[in-house]
Order: C-alpha cells, then sequence, then structure tokens
C-alpha cells in the first residue's frame, strides 16, 4: 500500500526550494482561531509546488480560495461534523453541488463516486476496530465512520463524521513529501483511499482473531456439564459485525476501479496508475470479508446443529429412563388390582421374586441401552 511513497523516496529530489521550506510546526485552523468560535472547520491550507504556504495566521476558506484563484496551487480544507450553516458559506465559495452538499452534511451515505460539473464526490466509509477483553452477545467490534472529498481543479475539501478516522497525521505526513502534493488535489484523493483501505486491512486482521476464537470456542470439547450450542449469540453478533463491515468495502471497489481505469481530467495520469493499487487491495479485504461472512454462516449451522443433537442427547436418556421405570411401574400396577384370585398372592416367597425380577429386568434394559449410547 505504500508503494507509492517507496517509488517516490527513490526518484526524490535531494533539494527543496528553500524559500518554501517550513521549519515550524505546522499550524491548524483550531490553533489559530478564537477559542470561543464555533467552526467545523479543522484545518485550510494553501499548497503552491508541493509546499503549504505559511503564514503569521492560517486562512479561513474564502482567503485560500482567493490565494490560489489569484496565484495558482490548490487549497485542501478539512471540516469535521459540519452543520448546514458552517458549509452553507463554503459550498457557495467553492460552486459546490447542492445534492452533493446535503450527503456530506448529513452523512449516512454509500461509498460511492459522483461527479457533478468539475467536481469529484467521492464518499468512503471508514472502519475502526473496538477493542475488548472478551467477545459477547453484546460486543461492539467494528465502529464507522465517513469521509467524504470533494475533489476540484484547485481545492480538494475533506468532511469526516465520527470520532475516528482523524486525517491531521495523513497531511502531516503528505505535507513531507512535497513532490507528491505537487501533483494537486488528486494526490489527497489518493491518500485518503489510500488512507482508509490500509485501515480495512489492520480491522479485517482484527476480525479474523475473533472468528478463530469463536470457531475454537465452538468446536472444541465442552467442559464436564458444558453445553454445546451456548454461543449462538456470540456468533450472531460478530455477523452483524462483519455485515456492517462489508457494507463499507464492497460498494467501494467500483469507484476505486472507476478512478484507476477511467481518464479524467481532475486526476493526474501520474497519480491515476496507483489508484489500481488501492483497488486491487481493497479487493482482497472483500474477499476476505466474504470469506468471514461464509465462514461464520458454517460455525452457526454447526453450531445449531450441536445444539440439536444435545437436543437429542437428553431425549434419548429421558426415553431411555422412562422405559426401564415402566417395568416396574407395569409390575406393581398389576399386583396392585383387587382381585381375590391372582397368582402367587399366597406364595411365600412370591414378593422378594417379584422385586428380584424387576431388578434384573431393569439392569437388562440399562445396560443394552448404555452399550448402544443411549445413556
Amino acid at each position: 500500500m505504500s508503494m507509492i511513497r517507496d517509488l517516490r523516496a527513490a526518484v526524490r529530489p535531494s533539494l527543496r526550494p528553500s524559500f518554501r521550506k517550513n521549519t515550524t510546526p505546522y499550524s491548524t485552523y483550531d490553533t489559530t482561531r478564537d477559542p470561543s468560535a464555533s467552526t467545523a472547520v479543522v484545518d485550510c491550507a494553501v499548497y503552491r509546488d508541493g509546499c503549504r504556504l505559511e503564514g503569521p495566521t492560517t486562512p479561513t476558506p474564502r482567503e485560500a480560495m482567493l490565494e490560489v484563484r489569484e496565484k495558482g496551487g490548490f487549497a485542501w480544507i478539512g471540516l469535521h461534523e459540519p452543520t448546514e450553516e458552517e458549509f452553507a458559506g463554503i459550498a457557495r465559495e467553492f460552486g459546490l453541488h447542492p445534492l452533493a452538499v446535503e450527503d456530506a452534511v448529513h452523512a449516512h451515505q454509500r461509498p460511492k463516486l459522483e461527479r457533478y460539473d468539475d467536481t469529484l464526490f467521492t464518499v468512503f466509509k471508514t472502519i475502526h476496530y473496538v477493542e475488548h477483553a472478551e467477545l459477547t452477545a453484546t460486543s461492539e467490534v467494528v465502529e464507522t465512520g465517513e469521509v467524504m472529498c470533494f475533489t476540484g481543479r484547485d481545492f480538494v475539501i475533506t468532511v469526516r463524521h465520527g470520532g475516528q478516522g482523524s486525517l491531521r497525521s495523513l497531511r502531516h505526513r503528505l505535507q513531507e513529501d512535497p513532490e507528491l502534493l505537487a501533483k494537486g488535489p488528486s494526490a489527497v484523493l489518493h491518500a485518503v483511499a489510500d488512507h482508509v483501505v490500509d485501515g480495512y486491512i489492520a480491522v479485517a486482521e482484527a476480525v479474523q482473531d475473533d472468528i478463530d476464537e469463536v470457531e475454537i470456542d465452538v468446536f472444541s470439547t465442552p467442559a464436564k456439564g458444558g453445553r454445546r450450542g451456548s454461543d449462538a449469540g456470540r456468533i450472531y453478533q460478530l455477523k452483524r459485525e462483519v455485515l456492517e463491515f462489508k457494507r463499507a468495502v464492497s460498494p467501494l471497489l467500483r469507484p476505486m476501479q472507476l478512478l484507476s481505469e477511467r481518464p479524467m481530467r481532475l486526476i493526474d495520469p501520474d497519480i491515476q496508475k496507483y489508484f489500481r493499487d488501492v483497488a486491487d487491495h481493497l479487493a482482497r479485504v472483500q474477499e476476505e470479508v466474504i470469506g468471514f461472512d461464509e465462514l461464520l454462516n458454517s460455525i452457526l449451522q454447526a453450531n445449531l446443529a450441536q445444539a440439536t443433537v444435545a437436543q437429542n442427547e437428553d431425549m434419548r436418556k429421558i426415553t431411555s429412563w422412562a422405559a426401564i421405570i415402566a417395568v416396574p411401574t407395569a409390575i406393581c400396577g398389576i399386583y396392585g388390582m383387587n382381585f381375590d384370585y391372582m397368582p402367587e398372592l399366597e406364595w411365600k416367597y412370591g414378593y422378594p421374586l417379584v422385586l428380584g425380577l424387576i431388578g434384573a429386568v431393569c439392569f437388562s434394559i440399562h445396560r443394552i441401552l448404555k452399550r448402544n449410547g443411549w445413556l
């Protein structure tokens, strides 16, 4: 997944424009704005020749747009869960389509790629693995969020929803590679896609461990007195979490294929080929998630079959003991009838003989049933 970075490191020039080099920590919108002001803007910057332009203060989205339109470069604006009012001004400044703006504000969108005039609108589902000490029937395994990207000729706007999937580290990593950022907004779009799919790979590995744990528990020999089939709740909960994972991965494959195969004016040709690498990794994750779903189906069916077998074993034991108890019940019922003329009523050894007969018949039935595995 880091192929583009490895290739870039091999051909990177040893010199950078000295007048662009930034020796101070990257400033963000959060650290320079009025703390009492309410805004969804996390960071806003202008990039020219692959370097971030620094000033005494971080520019507002409008200032960034004016700078880009007058002197070139591109603006990257990051937002977190903006409201309609907070996003309305940015949408007007950059000419974003109302339908895309509505999707970005209200979130809960399916991963997709749409084109509105000279803007690409891409939706990614982010996945975060929720650590847990023990997998239970109510454990949350994966947590989802969303990242939307508006990619234009001279701007990229990222809108993030959810508590996970921060892009700050990604931005800093890109700022250390001016050669890549010089490719423009499409380089940011690729980096976001690469970042999201890398997250999928890590989550898939963690979910695999949970599935292995459940599989071992289901097919291991139960402890004495334990019950098979008691893990159905855990399996079903894990299956629901895998389904949530699948909903994030599967719809994204087609957009990544389009970005890697179809020529687009907004995507730099040098960047487009690397979307193929993202699509390949995404296809691999999709295959794993589909495999998880099928494996959990098999585990759940095996678990239910074990529960059915356990119930059948219980019924056989109950039936066996009922057959044994039927012998003394029948004999005692016969001799409990009030008839004057019944055999052996006056015989001295009649009572012990009947008890012995009951014991012998019950013992024989018990041996036969136990030999056949019913007891």
